[in-house]
Protein backbone atom coordinates (compact mmCIF):
# COMPACT_ATOMS: atom_id res chain seq x y z
CA UNK A 1 0.00 0.00 0.00
CA UNK A 2 1.76 2.91 -1.01
CA UNK A 3 -0.26 5.91 1.11
CA UNK A 4 -0.24 4.03 3.98
CA UNK A 5 2.01 6.99 6.79
CA UNK A 6 5.25 5.50 8.09
CA UNK A 7 4.89 7.08 12.02
CA UNK A 8 7.89 4.95 12.63
CA UNK A 9 10.41 7.03 11.52
CA UNK A 10 8.93 10.13 12.28
CA UNK A 11 11.03 11.76 15.43
CA UNK A 12 8.76 12.97 18.63
CA UNK A 13 8.71 16.24 20.00
CA UNK A 14 9.31 17.23 23.27
CA UNK A 15 5.54 17.94 25.13
CA UNK A 16 7.47 20.19 27.50
CA UNK A 17 8.32 22.56 25.15
CA UNK A 18 5.78 24.12 21.97
CA UNK A 19 7.30 23.91 19.07
CA UNK A 20 9.74 21.38 19.84
CA UNK A 21 13.75 21.64 20.19
CA UNK A 22 15.85 23.40 17.70
CA UNK A 23 16.35 21.17 14.47
CA UNK A 24 13.28 18.86 15.25
CA UNK A 25 11.53 18.91 12.28
CA UNK A 26 7.67 18.19 13.58
CA UNK A 27 6.25 20.96 15.86
CA UNK A 28 3.67 19.90 18.46
CA UNK A 29 0.33 21.34 16.27
CA UNK A 30 -1.85 20.97 19.17
CA UNK A 31 -0.27 21.45 22.57
CA UNK A 32 -3.47 22.06 24.73
CA UNK A 33 -5.14 19.01 23.74
CA UNK A 34 -6.43 16.67 27.16
CA UNK A 35 -5.26 12.94 27.81
CA UNK A 36 -8.31 11.66 27.01
CA UNK A 37 -7.83 13.23 23.21
CA UNK A 38 -4.30 11.81 22.96
CA UNK A 39 -5.59 8.72 24.28
CA UNK A 40 -8.53 9.03 21.40
CA UNK A 41 -6.23 9.66 19.07
CA UNK A 42 -3.95 6.84 19.98
CA UNK A 43 -6.52 4.22 19.60
CA UNK A 44 -7.35 5.56 16.55
CA UNK A 45 -3.91 5.59 14.87
CA UNK A 46 -3.72 2.50 15.94
CA UNK A 47 -6.87 1.07 15.14
CA UNK A 48 -5.55 2.45 11.73
CA UNK A 49 -2.29 0.83 11.37
CA UNK A 50 -4.13 -2.97 12.61
CA UNK A 51 -6.81 -1.91 9.61
CA UNK A 52 -3.94 -1.13 6.99
CA UNK A 53 -1.58 -4.47 8.45
CA UNK A 54 -4.84 -6.82 7.67
CA UNK A 55 -5.34 -5.24 4.41
CA UNK A 56 -1.67 -5.56 3.48
CA UNK A 57 -1.55 -9.33 4.57
CA UNK A 58 -5.14 -9.58 2.69
CA UNK A 59 -3.45 -8.62 -0.57
CA UNK A 60 -0.75 -10.64 -0.52
CA UNK A 61 -2.75 -13.59 0.45
CA UNK A 62 -5.10 -13.51 -2.25
CA UNK A 63 -2.18 -12.69 -5.11
CA UNK A 64 -0.62 -16.07 -4.17
CA UNK A 65 -3.98 -17.83 -3.97
CA UNK A 66 -5.29 -16.23 -7.43
CA UNK A 67 -1.78 -17.26 -9.22
CA UNK A 68 -1.99 -20.77 -7.43
CA UNK A 69 -5.61 -21.01 -8.80
CA UNK A 70 -4.70 -20.31 -12.57
CA UNK A 71 -1.87 -22.79 -12.18
CA UNK A 72 -4.36 -25.17 -10.47
CA UNK A 73 -6.71 -25.10 -13.37
CA UNK A 74 -3.84 -25.34 -16.09
CA UNK A 75 -2.76 -28.44 -14.32
CA UNK A 76 -6.28 -29.79 -14.45
CA UNK A 77 -6.60 -29.28 -18.43
CA UNK A 78 -3.43 -30.34 -19.14
CA UNK A 79 -3.98 -33.52 -16.43
CA UNK A 80 -7.18 -34.35 -18.74
CA UNK A 81 -5.54 -34.35 -21.73
CA UNK A 82 -2.58 -36.76 -20.47
CA UNK A 83 -5.01 -38.84 -19.12
CA UNK A 84 -7.09 -39.16 -22.46
CA UNK A 85 -3.74 -39.89 -24.54
CA UNK A 86 -2.17 -42.05 -21.96
CA UNK A 87 -5.28 -44.71 -21.72
CA UNK A 88 -5.11 -44.54 -25.91
CA UNK A 89 -1.49 -44.92 -25.88
CA UNK A 90 -1.44 -47.82 -23.38
CA UNK A 91 -4.26 -49.83 -25.09
CA UNK A 92 -2.07 -48.98 -28.66
CA UNK A 93 1.04 -50.63 -26.26
CA UNK A 94 -0.44 -53.57 -24.58
CA UNK A 95 -1.96 -54.68 -27.91
CA UNK A 96 1.05 -53.84 -29.90
CA UNK A 97 3.27 -56.19 -27.52
CA UNK A 98 0.10 -58.44 -27.88
CA UNK A 99 1.75 -59.41 -31.11
CA UNK A 100 5.12 -60.83 -29.35
CA UNK A 101 3.71 -62.03 -25.95
CA UNK A 102 0.80 -63.41 -24.03
CA UNK A 103 -2.33 -60.75 -23.99
CA UNK A 104 -2.64 -59.92 -20.35
CA UNK A 105 1.74 -60.16 -19.87
CA UNK A 106 1.45 -57.06 -22.30
CA UNK A 107 -1.36 -55.60 -20.19
CA UNK A 108 0.89 -56.86 -17.26
CA UNK A 109 4.30 -54.68 -18.38
CA UNK A 110 2.01 -51.62 -19.31
CA UNK A 111 0.23 -51.19 -15.88
CA UNK A 112 3.49 -51.29 -13.99
CA UNK A 113 5.04 -48.37 -15.80
CA UNK A 114 2.13 -46.65 -15.36
CA UNK A 115 2.18 -47.09 -11.50
CA UNK A 116 6.07 -46.36 -11.30
CA UNK A 117 4.84 -43.02 -13.59
CA UNK A 118 2.12 -42.29 -10.52
CA UNK A 119 4.64 -42.77 -8.08
CA UNK A 120 7.53 -40.90 -9.56
CA UNK A 121 4.35 -37.76 -10.13
CA UNK A 122 2.89 -38.21 -6.74
CA UNK A 123 6.36 -37.80 -4.89
CA UNK A 124 7.18 -34.56 -7.41
CA UNK A 125 3.94 -33.10 -6.55
CA UNK A 126 4.18 -33.47 -2.89
CA UNK A 127 7.49 -32.13 -3.08
CA UNK A 128 6.11 -28.61 -4.77
CA UNK A 129 3.26 -28.75 -2.87
CA UNK A 130 5.48 -28.23 0.67
CA UNK A 131 7.33 -25.87 -0.70
CA UNK A 132 4.45 -23.26 -1.22
CA UNK A 133 4.82 -20.30 1.01
CA UNK A 134 1.11 -18.47 1.41
CA UNK A 135 3.29 -16.59 4.56
CA UNK A 136 2.10 -12.55 4.05
CA UNK A 137 6.06 -11.75 4.41
CA UNK A 138 5.64 -8.07 3.61
CA UNK A 139 3.27 -7.59 6.53
CA UNK A 140 5.14 -9.87 8.83
CA UNK A 141 8.59 -7.22 8.35
CA UNK A 142 6.30 -4.83 8.72
CA UNK A 143 4.68 -5.79 12.21
CA UNK A 144 8.26 -6.52 13.35
CA UNK A 145 9.06 -2.96 12.34
CA UNK A 146 5.68 -1.68 14.54
CA UNK A 147 6.89 -3.78 17.58
CA UNK A 148 10.18 -2.22 17.39
CA UNK A 149 9.38 1.39 17.20
CA UNK A 150 6.27 0.99 20.42
CA UNK A 151 9.54 -0.37 22.43
CA UNK A 152 11.46 2.82 21.44
CA UNK A 153 9.02 5.12 21.99
CA UNK A 154 8.05 3.45 25.57
CA UNK A 155 11.51 3.46 26.52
Amino acid sequence: MTDMRDVRNTPMTDPVTPGGEAGEPYPIREPDQSLGDLAGRLTSDIGALVNDHMQLARTEIMAEVKQAGKGAGLLGGAGFAGWMAAVLLSFALAWGLAELMETWIAFLIVGVAWAIAAAVLGVSGKKEIDQADLTPNQTMTELEKDKQWIKEQTS
